[in-house]
């Protein structure tokens, strides 16, 4: 057992350190030193190093180790022939007791080394008597003697300029072997290679370089490394020379993270292209990820985690190019106006000289296919949904998709998200089961399935609601997981360069002491009374808050089901009610009394039905006993209402409050820029109607615009992709100085340095909070939270202010278990999600097919009539739900859509379809290649299933209905063409 699961502690670790393993294995010592590795196996391996190169060669090599004969002794052997076959550093990644693993700093040190090697390549080569620097390199057990025979018979038969190649590309596979080289070069009169090497020219330390020179220490260098891994020395004689030079040195460091012809470098130089430089901090998170691990990246809002993962994905493709292997990246997003912002800002102008890069989301009108533009471009930007979707079309037979194993690397932006039913975490899933699949094809000898890198990014993993440590850490543990973390990064060599560059905002917490009389909300409370009195409906929560609105809605469904009309209608009349409170609270209270005035007038006209066919018969109305009741009871209370939303000294106290805020921000800057974040697209566009009709704002320079979501459940207008664009760099230019916000703007979206963010009585998480507090970025910033005394929110700031402390010692915690327990948790956790998936599918096909369309008739929610049976509703597109019933037009009237109009909806409106007894909406009209269909909302029906018994329910949504409806027969319902 113990053996067992060394082997796959052993595997794991190959499986880990795979990329690096290929750059630091010399193939044909290992093979000689593998007597267990069968005749053919060995053939494979040097024939692949032969054709296609070394680290093509590694790679069948680690797969036939992959395949080998398990169990008796077989991975101590590979280990063996490693350290004695002159690859002790790649030992030191494959050896399973992790003690001689080297830390990201050591990784990044010999990283640097090789990338000295490489640029000081042509004066090495020229310069360097090879024999003497062997010999010497055997004396202090940096080479063995098979390194050195080799260099000789090299030297011998093809000159000392190619002996100096073999040695170079021998001396970087070694462990810890720059220092003792730096000696081997000053004891054999190469004094002046080593200084070269060291950075140290004329002998002074090159301060200004930030190089700290030393014989006896391995060099550190605290400036920019350019990590390019020296793949095949040989090749590289056409290094520019210059580069030996103090500030050829500096600049090759710094300037460049891949190394490239002379003439590029002329080219590079001229265009005025962005260099692609990372701070300090950004490369400490980034080493292990340059190394090929999977890991996440945990960066502040505004401290450049995209510029790391741009940086990332160019050193992956340059080192795929220079390997001769197929590289493409793709990068996942969880918003559609960040394909566009990543793209423009940051992976097209520092990587489109190189590799084609590309960006795609819902909204792109792209003529081709998803998998063609991969096969297309090197990098892609896309929204997760868009993969997904192809992920699901390549398994069906007649759809064409993508696989996982198409891309080399996957960057996703926002990863906190990969969890639960998440899009990302679908998509990892599937990764996960690949990842168990090839431990299997591993023991059965079988090819592997390729599989890509995985980066993930984030400011805040969060603590998914835990309440205590443990729980956070295994919240960290479980994304960890999810995303096949070998760690999770944040800065803590360089925490004071990163605190410099992301400054922390002024916070301060402005309560809104509510102890004004509200008369407004009095003369609603008491509508709300009367109506609970009519329909003898009790509720035990307050008036105007959440459980309440939860309350009537569940009084609302069980009326309807128990087909009580007069309490089901009174309750959707008592949440409007509700909304009006919670409006009142929020914002002005003649924004809560339109929003009453316009349901009864809208209720009033549903009431009030003409004839179709005949415009001069008078208007018959559908109220009933009820309806007339509530219509009378909201117009007799109108007037006073109406009146008191206009008097100002009953105004809310947290806008007064809001105001002050706003005015002492906006005057004691020279450039101020704002975000309000608020609940809904309502009270954001409220707010904005208020800072408009306020004179006093636009004395002090307040240019407002709101920034809502682009979707569609909302009763307020949508904003499109292009019109949320067009506000942001309103924004970005000045013109607009102040934005008013739902969690829209929170999270990603590139929204220029403010100094004022304020959350409005808006309080969710401790990932929106540091989210939305990371938009305060300009120096001298400020974060405020406006709230009411008696609201909670400055309590739940407080819950989020300690989850965020307990999530950075959650990520710590992490951070120092030990590798092995660490990588037993993930490996239960992944374990556990995929079964959770396999679990959750089953109940879900249970759910679905188990009920036969004709055993349901739907109901009028209203007046209880019925309307069709399952066997009448087809559906189109797999989404809308018509009814075919024969006659069923008799049983509705068409009325204009208000609510689309409302909107400005540019789509074609073909009217709102309502009950002919009783006025109830039941779903729209729509045209379907030329036919006119109605389209049914199953949330304005009662179910009826005549099952064993009769049961009735209510469903939000069609998909919740455990039936499955044939498809729209097209050809059974289009007129036949011999009538034209």
């Amino acid at each position: 057992m113990a053996a067992e699961s060394r082997d796959e502690r052993f595997l794991y670790m190959i499986s880990c350190f795979r990329p690096r393993l290929k750059q630091v294995i010399r193939v044909q010592p290992v093979l000689d030193r593998l007597p267990s590795l069968s005749a053919e196996e060995r053939e494979k391996v040097r024939a692949a190093a032969l054709q296609r190169g070394e680290v093509e060669g590694a790679e069948e090599l680690l797969r036939a180790v992959e395949r080998g004969p398990r169990g008796c002794g077989w991975f101590h052997e590979f280990l063996q022939a490693l350290e004695h076959g002159g690859c002790s550093l790649a030992a030191c990644y494959v050896n399973p007791s992790l003690s001689q693993l080297p830390s990201p700093t050591e990784e990044a040190d010999h990283d640097l080394c090789v990338h000295l090697v490489q640029l000081l390549h042509s004066t090495l080569v020229d310069k360097m008597q090879t024999m003497q620097v062997a010999e010497k390199c055997l004396q202090m057990g940096i080479f063995q003697d098979e390194d050195l025979d080799r260099i000789h018979t090299v030297t011998d038969n093809r000159g000392n300029r190619d002996g100096a190649r073999e040695l170079l590309s021998r001396i970087v596979h070694k462990k810890d072997w720059f220092s003792p080289f730096l000696i081997a070069l000053r004891e054999t009169q190469h004094g002046g290679l080593a200084d070269d090497l060291s950075g140290n020219t004329g002998g002074t330390e090159n301060r200004q370089n930030g190089m700290k020179n030393s014989t006896n220490e391995e060099t550190e260098v605290t400036s920019q490394p350019g990590y390019a891994i020296v793949e095949d020395l040989k090749q590289q004689e056409n290094m520019n020379e210059s580069f030996s030079s103090e500030n050829g040195v500096l600049e090759a460091c710094i300037g460049k993270n891949s190394v490239v012809s002379d003439e590029d470098e002329m080219e590079s130089r001229a265009s005025p292209e962005p260099d692609l430089i990372l701070r300090d901090y950004q490369m400490e998170v980034a080493k292990p990820a340059l190394n090929g691990e999977n890991i996440i990246i945990c960066l502040p809002t505004g401290s450049g985690k995209t510029r790391v993962a741009v940086y990332i994905t160019k050193d992956h493709l340059d080192k795929k190019k220079r390997a001769s292997e197929p590289g493409k990246v793709i990068v996942l997003v969880n918003k559609v106006p960040l394909v566009e912002q990543h793209l423009r800002k940051e992976f097209n102008p520092f990587l489109k000289r190189w590799y084609q890069v590309i960006g795609l989301s819902g909204d792109s009108q792209l003529k081709i296919s998803f998998p063609e533009v991969v096969r297309r471009n090197d990098v892609i930007i896309s929204t997760a949904q868009i993969l997904e979707n192809s992920l699901l079309n390549a398994a069906k037979e007649d759809e064409e998709g993508v696989q996982l194993s198409d891309f080399s690397l996957i960057i996703i932006d926002e990863c906190h998200h990969t969890q639960k039913e998440g899009v990302y975490n679908n998509i990892m899933r599937r990764y996960l089961k690949e990842k168990m699949k090839n431990r299997k094809l591993a023991k059965e000898n079988k090819p592997l399935i390729p599989q890509p890198q995985i980066l993930g990014l984030t400011a805040s993993p969060g603590v998914g609601g835990a309440t205590s440590y443990s729980k956070a850490e295994e919240h960290i543990l479980k994304i960890c997981a999810n995303l096949d973390a070998c760690r999770i990064m944040t800065v803590e060599e360089h925490a004071s360069q990163l605190k410099n560059q992301v400054k922390e905002p002024y916070k301060k917490t402005v309560i809104a002491d509510d102890k004004r009389r509200d008369p407004f909300r009095e003369r609603i409370t008491e509508i709300m009374t009367d109506i609970q009195n009519y329909c003898q409906l009790h509720p035990k929560s307050e008036f105007g808050t959440q459980p309440y609105e939860q309350w009537v809605i569940r009084e609302e469904r069980r009326a309807a089901k128990e087909e009580k009309r007069k309490e089901r209608v009174c309750a959707e009349h008592l949440k409007k009610y509700n909304d009006a409170l919670q409006i009142n609270d929020t914002i002005r209270m003649v924004d809560a009394y339109n929003h009453l005035n316009n349901f009864y007038k809208e209720e009033k006209s549903k009431k009030t039905v003409r004839s179709d066919d005949d415009d001069d018969e008078p208007a018959v109305s559908k109220q009933d006993e009820t309806d007339e009741f509530l219509i009378a009871l909201f117009h007799a209370k109108k007037k006073q209402l109406k009146e008191l939303a206009r008097k100002p000294e009953y105004e809310n106290e947290k806008l007064t409050q809001l105001r002050n805020t706003l005015m002492e921000e906006f005057t004691k800057t020279e450039e101020p820029r704002g975000i309000i974040f608020t609940k809904t697209r309502l009270s954001a566009f409220a707010l904005f109607q208020w800072i408009k009709d306020n004179p006093k704002f636009e004395e002090v320079g307040i240019k407002a615009h709101y920034l809502i979501g682009a979707g569609h459940n909302s009763e307020i207008k949508p904003m499109t992709q292009n019109e949320q664009r067009e506000v942001i760099d309103k924004f970005r230019s000045g013109n607009v100085n102040l934005l008013i916000a739902t969690t829209v703007a929170e999270e990603g979206l590139d929204i220029k340095e403010c100094n004022i963010v304020i959350r409005y009585g808006l309080v969710t998480n401790e990932i929106a909070m540091v989210q939305a507090r990371g938009r305060a970025r300009a120096d001298e910033s400020t974060y405020a939270l406006v709230a009411s005394s008696g609201s909670g929110a400055v309590e739940r700031e407080d819950v989020n202010i300690f989850r965020e402390k307990m999530m950075y010692k959650a990520i710590q915690r992490v951070q120092k278990m030990p590798q092995e327990e660490y990588l037993n948790k993930i490996q239960n956790f992944q374990l556990q999600s995929i079964v959770e998936k396999q679990m959750k599918a089953k109940r879900d096909q249970r759910k679905t097919y188990n009920k036969n369309p004709s055993l349901i008739t739907f109901l009028c929610k209203n007046c209880h009539k019925l309307i069709c049976s399952g066997e009448d509703i087809q559906v189109i597109e797999n989404m809308h739900h018509v009814s075919v019933k024969k006659d069923f037009q008799s049983l509705y009237h068409t009325r204009e859509n208000k609510t689309l109009q409302d909107k400005h909806a540019d789509y074609q409106i073909n009217g709102e379809i309502i009950c002919k007894d009783c006025g109830q909406a039941w779903g729209n009209m729509m045209v379907h290649r030329g036919l006119d269909l109605p389209c049914l909302k199953i949330r304005n029906f009662v179910v009826v299933f005549e099952d064993k018994k009769t049961t009735k329910q209510m469903f939000k949504k069609w998909g919740e209905l455990p039936v499955r409806f044939p498809n729209f027969d097209y050809a059974a319902h289009c007129p036949s063409s011999d009538e034209d």
